[in-house]
């Protein structure tokens, strides 16, 4: 059974201006959650490993949060189209909540990997369906302004993440990175309660639960098998081969299903089209990138500069301000007519230069170079990220348009989820060689575990171990920059053939039947 393809009128869409920045205001409250928690934690982790042990399992603070929201993306979009994104984008703003509040009162590391999987599975419907529901309500000519402010608070909230984070962390304990989630959210559910139309589609349907089984089990083992494998376990060990196994199994099972499934999560059709393809991978490149470098910096500018949580997000500003300003600019252009198609070409090379840059870090990297570094990249960022979505939702028909803005976000979260994963891993790896090489024979004090390091615990050490563990920390993470900029030339290069189009200035033409505002006509706006 096909969904219904539904036409564009000429015409503008039935909704007033202030209504859509009224409907504008609650998805980027739902939007700036599911972003902010993507790095919030960063600057806390070591602080959370003294109080809860388990430094083990320490990236996996980050990894189930990105796994679980990559994996429910698809799921959320298809969901979205078929019946309908209001109750959904509720839905993922109660689960992000609730999965918030149990990371706030976990009492052990197990129980907060575990609540930040949920917490990710409704940022996963945050993510997609702000995007999505933006498509509803906006013509394509004139998304640039709206998505393009999307890009600039997900600046804000990866960047700033950080530096809110470690504030919290060194202030009221890190139990407020999500007790802070709570008030926006609830700000974020009673806006979207009153204000967000439901454009649902009253025909029957099919879930597809074989393509969410080996969706998930598919992505699950291989993200696994990525961050623990030469870590927890050895690559070639009997685990490792099960993990890379059940993975691509449950990859190839999910493309089988898709062919065959009467409505599918993630429609293979949607291949055919080159733009939707080209952003795909596109889209995953630039997410492996991006969430490799910045993993990495809160690390070393507290390991090896000796800043403090709360300084470390400081140091990220250059960073932020680069994304939010591109970000809000190159929207703006797009509105007035601009070509999408040159910015994610700028984007990435820039990207390359910002990670290149970083290749050449050292313990002896001065603040303002690093900074200028930093705003580089995050330029070339605020570039590519949002202009992706709306150059998708151009390409596509109505019917598939929550697929399809899932589908590109999907491989950009899986791009960045397999990038914290295999990074993490390189650097676990490479780090005792580089401490090993940077002690010199020299010995160490007694009961030394470079895997369980705090800055307050290399604060602590002696003046040559702690010499040596900054110029271990900063050759390990140069070695990660320098496993980065590969993906991002490849990225470069992928930018130029993403076909070129003209932004619609149409939108779907709504009735009165879509409009359901809890008592409130289209006029009461």
């Amino acid at each position: 059974m096909a969904a219904p393809t539904l036409t564009s009128s000429p015409a503008p869409s039935t909704l007033t201006q202030r209504q859509i920045w009224l409907v504008y205001s609650g998805l980027i409250c739902g939007m700036f959650l599911a972003s902010l928690d993507q790095t919030i934690v960063s600057t806390a982790l070591p602080t959370i490993v003294g109080d809860l042990g388990g430094a083990t399992h320490i990236t996996w603070i980050v990894t189930a949060y990105l796994l679980t929201s990559t994996i429910s993306t698809p799921l959320w979009g298809k969901f979205g189209d078929l019946y309908g994104r209001k109750f959904f984008f509720q839905l993922a703003i109660v689960i992000f909540l609730l999965g918030s509040v149990v990371s706030a009162v976990a009492g052990s590391m197990n129980v907060l990997i575990a609540a930040r999987g949920l917490q990710g599975m409704g940022a996963g419907g945050l993510l997609v369906g702000a995007q999505a529901i933006i498509g509803d309500i906006v013509a394509p000519k004139d998304r640039g302004r709206y998505v393009g402010a999307f890009g600039a608070m997900f600046g804000v909230a990866t960047v700033g993440g950080p530096l809110l984070g470690g504030y919290l962390t060194d202030g009221p304990g890190w139990q407020w990175i999500f007790w802070i989630n709570i008030p926006i959210g609830l700000i974020a559910l009673a806006v979207t309660a009153f204000v967000l139309p439901n454009f649902r589609r009253r025909v029957e349907h099919v879930v597809d639960y074989l393509g969410i089984t080996s969706l998930a089990l598919g992505v699950g083992s291989l993200v696994i098998y990525a961050s623990l494998g030469g870590v927890t376990f050895p690559w070639g060990s009997s685990q490792a081969w099960a993990f890379l196994f059940v993975g691509v199994v449950g990859s190839a099972g999910f493309v089988v299903a898709e062919h065959r499934a009467v409505e599918p999560v993630l429609p293979m059709r949607l291949f055919h089209n080159k733009t939707f393809s080209m952003i795909a991978i596109l889209g995953f490149l630039v997410g492996f990138a991006m969430f490799g470098a910045l993993t990495f910096f809160p690390v070393f500018l507290q390991d090896v500069q000796g800043v403090s949580t709360t300084a470390s997000g400081l140091h990220l500003l250059p960073m932020m301000v680069g994304m939010f300003s591109t970000s809000i600019l190159s929207g703006q252009l797009i509105a007035r007519g601009s070509s999408y198609h040159k910015y994610p070409i700028i984007g990435t090379a820039l990207m390359v230069v910002g990670l290149i840059c970083f290749h050449f870090v050292t313990v002896s990297t001065s603040t303002i170079t690093l900074s200028i570094w930093m705003f580089i990249f995050g330029v070339g960022m605020g570039c590519v990220m949002q202009v992706l979505v709306i150059a998708v939702q151009n390409a596509v028909a109505y019917s598939d348009l929550g697929v399809a803005t899932s589908g590109s976000t999907f491989f950009r979260s899986i791009g960045g989820t397999f990038g914290a994963a295999v990074f993490g891993a390189i650097y676990e790896n490479v780090y005792p060689g580089h401490l090993e090489a940077a002690l010199h024979g020299a010995p160490v004090p007694p009961g030394f575990n470079p895997a369980v390091l705090t800055p307050k615990l290399i604060a602590e050490l002696p003046d040559d171990i702690r010499a040596a563990v900054a110029q271990a920390t900063a050759h390990s993470t140069a070695t990660v920059f320098t496993w980065t900029i590969p993906i991002a030339v490849i990225a470069f290069a992928i930018s130029w053939f993403v076909p070129r189009g003209e932004l619609s200035d149409r939108v779907r033409s709504f009735d009165q039947h879509d409009l359901e505002v809890l008592d409130l006509a289209p006029g009461d706006f």
